[in-house]
């Protein structure tokens, strides 16, 4: 497990937002962790982002939000430049039992992979 990381919580539910920023912060302790309403304000963020040469962002991306979705979000995110996207880590985090979604979200190259809300803290730690 890498020590520096940043998180990016993109989640219209406060509540969602509240919860997982709090297990986190608990779990990981030092990582710095930022929130976003949707993915308009996701990509605002990543715009705004300044990466230190030993961090690493891990970006939390539910799938369904008003203004801009988790899709639309990976459809501007794929065009963003190479060095933006470097030591940057998605995985899209949703209640959606909708399979054509968790189908999308597993053959996205961009997405690591699906976790199910409310996050388990335990698998997430697992896989970074």
């Amino acid at each position: 497990m890498k020590a520096n990381y940043k998180i990016l919580i993109i989640d219209d539910n406060i509540i969602d937002q509240i919860v997982s920023k709090q297990l986190i912060k608990k779990t990981l302790g030092t990582a710095e962790v930022s929130t976003a309403n949707n993915g308009k304000e996701g990509i605002q963020w990543l715009l705004n982002y300044k990466r230190s040469s030993e961090e690493s962002l891990i970006i939390l991306l539910d799938i369904n939000m008003p203004e801009m979705n988790g899709f639309e979000f990976l459809l501007i995110y794929e065009m963003l430049p190479e060095e933006l996207k470097k030591e940057i880590t998605i995985f899209m985090l949703s209640s959606t039992l909708d399979p054509d979604d968790i189908i999308k979200a597993k053959k996205n190259k961009n997405v690591k992979t699906l976790l199910s809300k409310p996050l388990s803290i335990k698998e997430f730690v697992d896989l970074i």
